[in-house]
């Protein structure tokens, strides 16, 4: 064990580029495929029944914050080694353990496909990669979310709006598909949506002058965004607005977002005085010039349906702010 520690350390850094020990007989490199958010993994049928396969679908399947209802952070697709051939190698995001002499962790970019990750993971036994898969598993985790944060984008770009409310009222960009349409936006608030089924994804963005701590942030936040609800949001019946779900205990955390310090928080709402609620991402950031907070915030209204990536989608909006002027 003690030589599998130290190779570790080692491999557990190691990114292989596109032209290293890969076989590049054929120049066209074809373009990956798969939904979002989704992982494949290739491994023995009879790991993926055992031990290793459990602690590879409790790691990568754990649940995405936020939601109201619990949902997995990626979508798994088991591969048998033996159909991972052709298409089967073009998935966007995948892991891959082999049985090897050799104990190690590489994250291969563009190995089959491109834009590709791929973890490869070899051991003599299923216990060595056991070892290795939990070592290295925040790594290859946080390197397929900015994958797919790259590929949200990438396809986000393909229509982007002209639309520049934010920037007039705010001076700030934020980049956006042109499906979303203006709902509202007045001196000091502008509210964004795009249409999904059976509801809506929104976006809003206002300023606030206030005295806002690492000691008050979350309290603070919660209040600030009641009352932009009840002045801004109504609900569909008269007297109805949105606050923030206090049954659930939102997430909180600092941040730095476009060089800005500031704070994310992740949570539920709710209309008072009517049945409606849904996930919502709330970043706030202080502009050191103005010194006033911006915030930002999506939130999803979409009853009955999976709300992940619709989640992931405003969050993946929202970190494309920047201050321009």
């Amino acid at each position: 064990m003690k030589n599998i520690i130290s190779f570790f350390f080692f491999a557990s850094f190691s990114i292989i580029s596109c032209n290293s020990k890969v076989d590049r007989s054929q120049a066209f490199i074809p373009d990956s495929s798969g939904n979002l958010n989704n992982i494949t993994v290739v491994m023995p049928i009879s790991d993926w029944k055992g031990e290793l396969g459990k602690l590879v679908r409790d790691n990568l399947g754990k649940e995405y914050e936020g939601l109201p209802l619990d949902e997995p952070q990626f979508s798994i697709d088991y591969l048998n080694p033996k159909a991972f051939s052709g298409f089967g190698r073009q998935s966007r995001n995948i892991i891959w353990f082999q049985k090897d002499s050799v104990s190690r962790f590489q994250l291969a970019k563009d190995q089959f496909s491109k834009p590709q990750i791929v973890g490869l993971v070899t051991g003599e036994d299923s216990e060595v990669q056991q070892f290795l898969f939990e070592e290295n598993m925040l790594l290859f985790s946080q390197t397929v979310k900015e994958n797919e944060r790259k590929e949200k984008l990438r396809r986000i770009n393909k229509s982007p709006t002209n639309d520049k409310n934010l920037k007039k009222r705010f001076g700030y960009d934020l980049v956006y598909p042109s499906v979303y349409e203006t709902v509202k936006d007045t001196a000091n608030f502008v509210w964004i949506q795009k249409k999904v089924q059976k509801g809506h994804l929104n976006i809003i963005a206002y300023e606030i002058s206030d005295n806002i701590s690492d000691k008050n942030f979350n309290t603070k936040i919660l209040n600030i965004r009641d009352s932009i609800g009840k002045l801004y949001i109504p609900g569909r019946l008269r007297g109805s607005y949105m606050i923030t779900e206090r049954a659930y205990q939102p997430y909180f955390y600092k941040v730095t977002l476009d060089g800005k310090k500031g704070y994310l928080t992740k949570g539920t709402w709710e209309v008072a005085n009517d049945f409606m609620a849904g996930p919502f991402v709330n970043y706030i950031v202080r502009d050191s010039l103005t010194e006033k907070w911006m915030v930002i915030e999506g939130f999803a209204f979409a009853p009955s349906m999976n709300k992940r990536d619709y989640m992931f989608e405003l969050n993946t909006i929202i970190t494309t702010i920047k201050k321009v002027n």
